[in-house]
């Protein structure tokens, strides 16, 4: 059982993967959904995240907004992905249940600092301002915090934003600079696994197939997004970045990965945002990271199907 909150941009993924997790509260017992501008701007990632508890029969999990912008960086979005709503394929609309009261930074700070030691994991889909924001004035709080586990990072497989770079660690590196020195246990889900575990027709028409709400979403979700990947990066299938963070907490076995050492650039050119990961200990550094570089596709889209059935 994982204690969890999720820090969230949606984003397409991102909702697949909040659907994802709140259909398993018999192992991840969510708290909340913090959000943050990245995907798009951070109305709209509220909005989605909120969107995602209404179509899961969830709206017991509350959303708390967050950071508007990045730390230091001009701000960026990735409507050219997920178009100017942040989720294409499926129509949006003004959910009915609202935002919780309150900043997505202070609800972090506050519930840490009362949790038992080491007792929360953070989950984290976006780019990490909320978190950092949050260390800068509250340090203590790596008290509470069990590990992190996010979809951020590139090596093998190069960036999605530039040629180093992927979009979350792009979109505030001076935020992931901060939360890799936290000290808190971190793993990484990376290009490097994600674009590993692709949709298929036959994956797609799983998920459809249930019959019902939730699986005609993700579906159609899937089919607006998927195809532009593999068209830009010419791949079988498309990647659901997000969703392999959460498959991650219920079935770490899906994956594999080593403990290495991982920085950040946060400095201006070429490698801005890049994560320098040193697969093969050649600084001789102590290892930060739990780096996870291959998982099992197809058992990943069982794992998902399997808990998007359980939804309306």
């Amino acid at each position: 059982m994982h204690t969890l909150i999720i820090d969230t941009d949606p984003g397409a993924d991102d909702v697949i993967a909040l659907l994802f997790a709140m259909a398993a509260p018999e192992a991840l017992k969510l708290q909340a959904l913090t959000t943050v501008a990245g995907n798009v701007p951070l109305a709209k990632t509220s909005r989605n995240a909120r969107l995602a508890c209404e179509w899961a029969g969830r709206p017991d999990v509350p959303v708390y907004a967050g950071a508007e912008r990045p730390l230091q960086r001009t701000p960026i979005y990735a409507a050219n992905i997920h178009g100017r709503e942040g989720i294409t394929g499926v129509e949006v609309h003004e959910p009915a249940t609202p935002l919780a009261e309150g900043h997505a930074v202070d609800y972090l700070i506050r519930t840490l600092r009362e949790a038992p030691e080491k007792s929360v994991t953070l989950a984290m889909l976006g780019p990490q301002t909320n978190l950092a924001l949050a260390l800068g004035q509250a340090p203590d709080i790596v008290r509470g915090l069990r590990e992190l586990v996010l979809m951020a990072g590139a090596h093998f497989n190069g960036g999605n934003i530039t040629p180093t770079a992927e979009f979350n660690v792009f979109a505030d590196p001076h935020a992931a600079e901060a939360v890799l020195k936290s000290g808190v246990p971190t793993k990484m889900l990376p290009l490097d696994v994600t674009h590993k575990i692709l949709t298929s027709d036959e994956r797609i028409a799983r998920l459809r197939g249930i019959g019902n709400r939730a699986g005609a979403i993700v579906a159609d979700i899937l089919d607006a997004y998927a195809p532009q990947e593999m068209q830009y990066y010419d791949m079988p299938g498309g990647p659901v970045h997000d969703a392999t963070v959460i498959a991650y907490l219920l079935q770490p076995t899906l994956f594999r990965g080593r403990l290495i050492h991982v920085e950040v650039d946060s400095r201006e050119g070429m490698g801005f945002g890049q994560t320098a990961a040193d697969w093969y200990g050649s600084l001789n550094r102590p290892a930060n990271v739990n780096w996870i570089v291959d998982g099992d596709a197809q058992g990943f889209f069982d794992l998902l199907t399997e808990h998007i059935a359980r939804l309306p």
